[in-house]
């Protein structure tokens, strides 16, 4: 490193610490934001939550110059232009939504050198008149955020993001830093081909999550699975996602009918309502956002304290991306994903319906099987999870297979009991009707077809119905069977099946784990639970109480999310030192100077009035 770029970090350092009250960069930022300050051009993948926003606001605040950041959603970029002037830093969106008021002062902003971030929608950046703004003024570096959008093998593909590399050029080439959280090495090679001019400097980053718990569930019934989830995280903020529109207008009244403040989020709802959804949500603690894959990119609410799944993602990548959204200040939370067959019938059928090339139908069937086998694992999720981004770690103990343990068995006889159901029946029935046959269910669809004369009929009376469906599940999972959905679902045996069936190869499987039923009066032993894992003992979360009611008030006036006040663990970190000067609130992690100037002096306050 140059004695310039050496210089130029330092005082990165000290800015993180003046502006935004931060000790020091997180690991990672460090040599991402030095290679920025060198000049190069940066590829960065970092997990979600690691401050990859850092990397370019830094820059921008070291050389005094103009960044333009490409950001997907307009909420987000409205957000984020709310938290840098809260810190006293200059900075601007351009969206669908600027008005004449906004456009005037970002302008008069350029003009004085004084605007040091940009935010644009890839759309608005297409358009000539904003391309011409910035042709004119001295833009040092685009700053592309979500930058997996770029890519066709990317899961959030959006078509406009792959103009930035040509309005780059129109610009006489600045220097570009992209970020994303998720992208292996077939989208990384497409963002470097499709963005860059200089071949980058490409940094990847470990994928772990090591707060964030992880769990995954066989669905039985989706609806009591999610609610008694949702019994320990009363009041808190979180994300259910659901697999159709119906699904979330459904959970989101059942969700309300049980006490918690619930809103459907879909495509299907008018633009303006969505919007009001979104920032409610953003703006307001312990709503539960019940929606489908249409809300959540770039969302950047720090204190989301859990996300759930009702149904399988697409792809592992999707949901590493998803859960992601939890849990991004740092502190603990919790994920929760229920899977069935018909989920990984579902998503199978979406691919293969897809109009995507054969190569990229192969990619994605090997995304959703690694999500498969993460839910099907007996082994520590981390470690399944971590290996398929490449890396090796030790058992987590902060999964739930680490905490509760898997029990497997020799499903092997099993195993070929249901493949011989699956012959017998000649390969022309689905999963219902085959498991009657196993557990000698006379019904009268049987009976039409003389299926309770077969000899497998009743062999596998030692297994429920319900552990059947895990059987057939897991052998999906496991390739030994699949379904032909252009025959009705109708199961047939694959040739791994087969060997099965010959008694060439063994089987291990899992046992379901059933979900232990909770003692009475569990909300307040979770809550309890809670406020140990945060170092709070029952006075301090009083006064966590009381700062949040100061602290939402404080953003009701601003019309800004809660966070850009003050995050949840600058706010517990006052509840545990209960400063009582400027001086020591200064100490306190995210109070920067201008905050510090700006709201200190009402918490000191709070915090005089609860000690009475």
């Amino acid at each position: 490193m140059s004695s310039l770029a050496s210089s130029d970090l330092t005082r990165a350092r000290a800015i993180l610490r003046d502006v935004f009250g931060y000790p020091d960069l997180r690991v990672g930022q460090d040599e991402i934001v030095a290679a920025v300050l060198e000049g190069s051009d940066v590829l960065a993948v970092m997990p979600t939550g690691a401050g990859k926003s850092m990397c370019y606001q830094l820059p921008a605040l070291v050389r005094e110059e103009l960044v333009v950041v490409v950001s997907p959603l307009i909420a987000l970029m409205r957000n984020q232009v709310a938290q840098m002037r809260a810190n006293g830093i200059a900075a601007g969106a351009l969206n669908s939504t600027t008005d004449t008021a906004e456009w005037r002062a970002i302008m008069d902003d350029m003009n004085a050198g004084r605007l040091r971030l940009l935010y644009v929608a890839p759309e608005r950046l297409a358009r000539p008149d904003t391309q011409d703004m910035l042709a004119r003024a001295k833009v040092a570096m685009i700053a592309v955020d979500e930058a997996h959008c770029i890519s066709q093998w990317g899961h959030d593909f959006r078509p406009e993001y792959r103009d930035i590399g040509a309005f780059a050029e129109r610009l006489g080439n600045p220097r570009i830093l992209a970020l994303t959280a998720t992208a292996d090495a077939a989208t990384r090679e497409e963002i470097r081909e499709r963005l860059f001019a200089r071949e980058p400097r490409i940094f990847v980053h470990g994928f772990d999550r090591p707060n964030l718990f992880l769990a995954m569930r066989p669905k039985a019934e989706p609806k009591r699975q999610l609610l008694r989830f949702l019994e320990s995280h009363t009041g808190e903020s979180g994300v259910v996602y659901c697999s159709s529109r119906k699904q979330t207008e459904d959970l989101a009244a059942a969700f309300e009918a049980a006490g918690h403040r619930a809103l459907a989020y879909h495509a299907g709802l008018e633009a303006g309502v969505r919007s009001e959804r979104q920032d409610e949500f953003l703006r307001e603690d312990g709503i539960v956002m019940v929606a489908t894959v249409a809300f959540g990119m770039g969302i950047d609410k720090p204190d989301v304290r859990f996300v759930a799944h009702a149904s399988l993602p697409k792809s592992i990548e999707a949901w590493y991306q998803e859960i992601g959204r939890a849990g991004r200040d740092g502190l603990p939370a919790d994920t929760l994903t229920l899977y069935g067959t018909d989920d990984i019938l579902l998503r199978r059928r979406q691919i293969d319906e897809s109009e995507a090339s054969d190569e990229q139908k192969r990619i994605e069937r090997q995304r959703l099987n690694a999500l498969v086998a993460l839910a099907e694992t007996p082994r520590c999720r981390r470690q399944v999870l971590l290996a398929f981004f490449g890396e090796e770690s030790e058992p987590c103990g902060h999964c739930d297979v680490c905490r509760d343990g898997v029990e497997t068995f020799d499903g092997t006889l099993a195993a070929q009991k249901a493949l011989s159901a699956i012959v017998r029946t000649d390969q022309r029935f689905g999963e219902v009707h085959l498991v009657d046959v196993l557990v000698g269910d006379a019904t009268e669809r049987l009976a039409r077809f003389g299926h309770e004369k077969l000899k497998t009929f009743g062999v596998g009376k030692e297994f429920t119905k319900s552990q059947w469906r895990a059987i057939f599940r897991q052998m999906l999972a496991s390739g030994l069977a699949d379904v032909d959905m252009t025959a009705h679902g109708a199961w047939y045996v694959t040739e791994a099946g087969g060997e099965v069936l010959k008694g060439r190869r063994t089987v291990v499987f899992r046992a379901d784990v059933v979900e232990a039923a909770r003692e009475k009066g569990s909300k307040k032993a979770a809550r309890a639970e809670k406020i140990t894992a945060a170092g709070l003992d029952a006075t301090q979360t009083r006064l966590l109480t009381a700062l949040k009611a100061v602290r939402a008030d404080l953003a009701r006036e601003l019309n800004a999310p809660a966070y850009v006040v003050f995050a949840d663990r600058t706010l517990i970190e006052m509840a545990k030192s209960r400063p009582t000067s400027r001086t020591e609130m200064a100490t306190v992690h995210g109070v920067g100077a201008a905050k510090l100037e700006r709201f200190g002096d009402v918490f000191l306050r709070a915090i005089r009035d609860f000690e009475g």
